[in-house]
């Protein structure tokens, strides 16, 4: 078509009667086109003329052909007409050099409107996360690594989750309600809610006998013992209600399987035949789960105190950052650890009960924590000297007579190695090998999007790709695992089968004075 062809077509015909616009209003019904695109169109004649709407042969006396204004003058139009038009109008501002074919391919007509919702599939309302055009849409800021975590805070990538800790207020409302238990029990046993005959109880709790009976780590009602097993006498127990410590009272006139309760142990032989090697008896006391009641059991009102207090924080934020299974695992693995050692090395006539073991299990993944995070603290020496003294402090204590220091050790040894097996690795290393993400959960799988699929989904998708020194370190994590297996295996054996003792071992749980080392023995009648 030629360039005057442009201005000698015929008027478009009147629209149908009914429709919006008639002869009067045929300059609403399409707009002129711009004065780009008129010049644009003159300049080059050669062009296919499809897609470019004629002037309409009325004209307003208000507009003229090099008017720009790309929308219509007027409001009466169907919402089909207005697309229409919009479509076919060249409202892009780009050069005159550009054919047709580039032109379409630039003018996507979701380019035009910056705020439109783009998704994977252009319209079909799937979000992609790669077109992320609008600020509520954008990633958060992250804030500088240098000093963001203060005192008290997690350093883990993605802390202070509001995930709700299911594990530690469940073992919570357990170990109360247990507790409440102990002292209606010592109350209908004994009298008295606590113990005050024939010895006061520190701790404000129940009786040494009714913990014993309600399944406290007690050695007599787990394996077989010297004197026990090859006495050619009947020993006599303390029963769960005494209040004495007369040796004539009917109090103190028990066996043993109705001291240690949960129907019962099997009664030695108590003769002259039995065979001298008391680990031949069989079968023998076998009570294993006192390995596990004890995490939710406890001496008195201060020892629940104290340890709630604890489990409460720390181990409300440790649960909330890690997730709620791997603190499961670590929390029930360091107290089962804790008792086991307690058993192998600790006095065989004290009991012992509480969840200090899991506790010092958090206690390591919070040492952990620290290390891992170390040049995003704001104080990192302080804070590890503030957290070593506590730790310090705690084993001290455990020194005292009553308390098992054993399942202190045990534990915090049992959370250092599940710590580095469990928790991600330390954030320079992560960054290193472009792992910067959010903490995830087991059971969510990894929240960055591009990273290597969840372990269970895709086995070998999860090691594809990876880094020199994410294998490096997934290395001393088996090796960690590894070692804790071990020596759990290791303890489990000598409780049961060897039963090799160690003499300096008492040490960590007492100290020689006063015959502290002493006290909590098993003294039997010889």
């Amino acid at each position: 078509m030629a360039a005057n062809d442009y201005y000698n077509q015929k008027p478009l015909p009147d629209p149908a009667p009914g429709s919006y616009g008639g002869p009067a209003s045929s300059i609403y019904s399409s707009a002129p086109p711009s004065y780009h695109a008129q010049q644009q169109h003159l300049a080059t004649n050669d062009r296919p003329t499809h897609g470019v709407t004629p002037l309409s042969a009325n004209h307003s006396p208000f507009e003229t052909v090099f008017d720009d204004h790309v929308y219509p003058a007027s409001t009466h139009q169907t919402p089909n007409s207005s697309q229409h038009q919009l479509s076919q109008q060249d409202t892009g501002y780009h050069s005159l050099g550009r054919v047709p074919s580039e032109e379409m391919a630039y003018n996507h007509p979701t380019d035009d409107i910056p705020l439109q919702n783009q998704g994977s599939g252009r319209g079909n309302g799937v979000k992609d996360s790669d077109l992320q055009d609008h600020v509520y849409d954008a990633p958060q800021q992250q804030r500088p690594r240098k000093g963001r975590v203060r005192f008290g805070e997690l350093g883990m990538l993605g802390s202070n989750a509001k995930k709700i800790p299911f594990v530690v207020y469940l073992f919570t409302i357990i170990q109360v309600g247990v507790f409440i238990g102990e002292i209606v029990k010592n109350a209908t046993l004994t009298g008295s809610p606590i113990m005050t005959q024939p010895s006061f109880n520190p701790m404000i709790g129940p009786s040494t006998y009714v913990l014993i009976n309600m399944g406290a780590l007690f050695v007599p009602c787990m394996h077989n013992m010297p004197g026990i097993q090859n006495a050619t006498k009947p020993i006599s127990w303390p029963c769960p209600n005494t209040t004495t410590n007369n040796p004539e009272s009917i109090s103190n006139k028990c066996t043993l399987s109705e001291l240690c309760g949960f129907n019962g142990v099997p009664e030695p032989s108590y003769n002259s035949t039995a065979p001298t090697d008391f680990t031949q008896q069989k079968p023998g006391p076998d009570q294993w789960f006192r390995f596990i009641i004890p995490m939710f059991m406890h001496a008195g009102l201060i020892h629940i105190a104290f340890n709630m207090l604890l489990q409460l924080t720390l181990g409300r934020d440790m649960e909330r950052s890690i997730g709620s299974i791997r603190f499961f695992l670590v929390y029930i693995s360091s107290g089962i650890f804790g008792f086991v050692m307690g058993g192998n090395y600790g006095a065989t006539g004290s009991p012992s009960t509480g969840a200090s073991g899991s506790l010092f299990g958090i206690f390591a993944l919070t040492l952990l924590d620290l290390l891992y995070s170390w040049k995003d603290r704001k104080n990192p020496v302080k804070e590890l000297i503030f957290l070593l003294s506590a730790i310090i402090i705690s084993f001290v204590l455990g020194l005292l007579p009553g308390l098992d220091n054993f399942a202190h050790v045990g534990g915090f040894f049992m959370g250092l190695a599940l710590g580095i097996c469990v928790l991600h690795s330390p954030n320079s290393l992560r960054r290193r090998i472009g792992e910067d993400a959010p903490y995830s959960h087991v059971n969510n799988g990894y929240l960055a999007q591009g990273s290597p699929p969840p372990f269970f989904k895709n086995p070998i998708g999860f090691f594809k790709g990876r880094k020199p020194l994410w294998w490096v370190w997934w290395f001393i994590r088996a090796g960690a695992l590894v070692l804790v297996l071990v020596v759990f295996i290791l303890l489990l054996n000598n409780f049961y089968i060897y039963r090799n003792e160690c003499s300096w071992c008492k040490y960590i749980s007492c100290l020689p004075v006063n015959g502290w080392c002493e006290s909590g023995n098993l003294i039997l009648p010889k």
